[in-house]
């Protein structure tokens, strides 16, 4: 996500709104815990907020109130943060959810990957993932995570050659369907896939074993049951398969 989409709900906002939104969206996304006024000014400029550049940010700041704190200052100017109050009420703004450090980093990551892939049914999918993990779906979240996840190594054993395609699910499982093109997969247990990707040289044993448990979260997710997963492990969860399949 950048910081024109993440302002955008907020164009008809308050300033204020959008110099604490600014503030949120550094902290969280850029590692930057606290910013001089003419830093927030240079982003409100650089997200094209209209009169962004005659705004006095340090006066909307010094009316923020409760909603921010100075840590310090940067050589002479001084800096300025978020509090938890402030926190609390951009996501409130913007319908962030609660568990918002794991969700967000969650948000974050699986957007980041949006622009590098081509492939459109594999997009969807993330793109649905997303938006479950906006609104707190977490089982929805990991199931449509996983199926552009497996998609991915599908197309990529696919490529690798049909011959030695088959042989590998053949070893695994010998009354497996001859696969010829992507949608033969449908006939495919995901844990066959796997296998077969390690055989082939896709995922090394450490990959396939976390890949795995991976599938065993989206198979409690996706099944009915009382299970529901927690945002950690949801977060986990995204950090795996976007370190192993989409790196």
């Amino acid at each position: 996500m950048t910081l024109v989409e993440f302002l955008a709900p907020l164009l008809k906002r308050t300033h204020q709104a959008r110099v604490l939104a600014v503030l949120y969206f550094k902290e969280r996304y850029d590692s930057a815990a606290a910013l001089t006024t003419d830093q927030i000014r240079t982003a409100l400029i650089s997200a094209r907020v209209p009169r962004s550049a005659k705004l006095n940010v340090a006066d909307v700041i010094g009316k923020a109130g409760h909603f921010v704190d100075t840590p310090g200052v940067q050589g002479k100017l001084r800096l300025w943060s978020l509090t938890e109050s402030g926190r609390q009420e951009i996501r409130s703004l913007l319908n962030l959810p609660a568990q918002d450090v794991e969700v967000e980093h969650g948000i974050g990551t699986l957007e980041g990957l949006l622009n590098d892939i081509s492939d459109p049914e594999i997009r969807n999918y993330l793109e649905e993932s997303v938006k479950c993990l906006q609104v707190g779906a977490l089982r929805a979240c990991v199931v449509f995570a996983w199926s552009g996840a497996i998609r991915t190594i599908q197309n990529r054993i696919l490529n690798g050659g049909i011959p030695r395609l088959n042989t590998a699910i053949q070893k695994h499982d010998q009354k497996a369907r001859h696969v010829g093109r992507i949608e033969d997969f449908a006939y495919i247990k995901d844990s066959i896939v796997l296998l077969a990707a390690k055989d082939i040289g896709i995922l090394d044993k450490n990959e396939k074993d976390t890949l795995e448990e991976a599938l065993n979260l989206r198979n409690r997710s996706g099944h009915p049951g009382k299970y529901r997963p927690g945002v950690k492990k949801v977060s986990s969860f995204i950090e795996d398969i976007v370190s192993i399949v989409f790196s």
